[in-house]
């Protein structure tokens, strides 16, 4: 399952560049960054099972703005980058053997890689934001509306309102904003174990100040990447064009383009994902 059970525990770390909430799950000497996409944070683990299964210590911090992370930490993916390397530091973590970037997080995951290569030994992003423009005029003002420091708590108690009242009809709200496939096809497709953890993944999502600070453009350092990166990507995305995956792709001089079958955003609601999992064990051990 791509996400599993409630809220899980996480701590904060007071760093130079400010604090930071963190997850720490320590399993073996080997470890893994997690950079969650937008509305998410530390404490929401999303398509961290391959890691799980291959023992890797998993340690995921809130991007600032989300969670009990504030924007001051570090607004730029450049700030956070930094952050991160100062936190794997008080960690006692020298080197990592990947750094994930979900979605909004593929910024932050990029940017990290190219700041600290002596640091990171892979790259993996997953349906991650390029630095092209994004996302489109209508979905900035949309945001800025729904997801401002007035409405933002609003926003999300009435969509858990609709996700108990009518789970069905939620899903199919918010999964058409995710796709590019009419939204009635998208929720039919999933299993009644998926339709079960969407529910409960979009039940626990906040925006905090996060989301608005994600809207903002960043210095491109994808050419600066030197290290093996793996990009996950549908051509159903809705939320991040799949011309964001080709311009990675073409930007990172050793990256190589997987391409999932999912319906949507969510790469980790389709029936492909297991092969996908098994792709990132293989880049891992390699």
């Amino acid at each position: 399952m791509a996400m599993n059970g409630s809220e899980r525990p996480t701590s904060i770390a007071h760093l130079d560049a400010g604090p930071v909430e963190y997850r720490l799950e320590p399993r073996g000497e080997a470890s893994v960054v997690v950079l969650h996409g937008g509305h998410n944070r530390a404490g929401l683990a999303l398509g961290e099972e391959v890691f799980a299964e291959h023992g890797y210590t998993v340690l995921a911090p809130s991007r600032p703005g989300y969670g009990r992370t504030p924007l001051r930490t570090g607004r730029t993916p450049a700030g956070f980058a930094d952050a991160v390397r100062e936190l794997c530091g008080r960690l006692d973590i020298d080197r990592v053997t990947a750094v994930m970037g979900v979605s909004a997080g593929g910024r932050t995951a990029v940017t990290l890689a190219a700041r600290h290569p002596a640091f990171v030994e892979r790259l993996i992003l997953e349906s991650a934001l390029s630095f092209h423009p994004w996302p489109d005029r209508r979905t900035r003002i949309a945001a800025r509306v729904a997801f401002n420091g007035v409405t933002e708590r609003a926003t999300w108690a009435m969509v858990r309102a609709l996700l108990r009242a009518n789970p069905t009809r939620g899903l199919h709200l918010l999964l058409g904003d995710l796709s590019t496939k009419p939204a009635d096809r998208v929720v039919a497709a999933l299993s009644p174990d998926q339709r079960a953890a969407l529910v409960g993944l979009f039940s626990q999502m906040r925006s905090g100040q996060g989301f608005l600070n994600d809207l903002h453009a960043a210095p491109d350092l994808t050419s600066d990447v030197c290290q093996p990166t793996l990009v996950i990507a549908s051509r159903n995305d809705g939320a991040v064009d799949f011309a964001h995956a080709e311009a990675l792709v073409a930007g990172i001089d050793r990256a190589e383009l997987v391409v999932s079958q999912a319906d949507s955003h969510l790469i980790w609601f389709s029936e492909d994902h297991p092969a996908i999992v098994d792709r990132i064990g293989h880049f891992l051990r390699a």
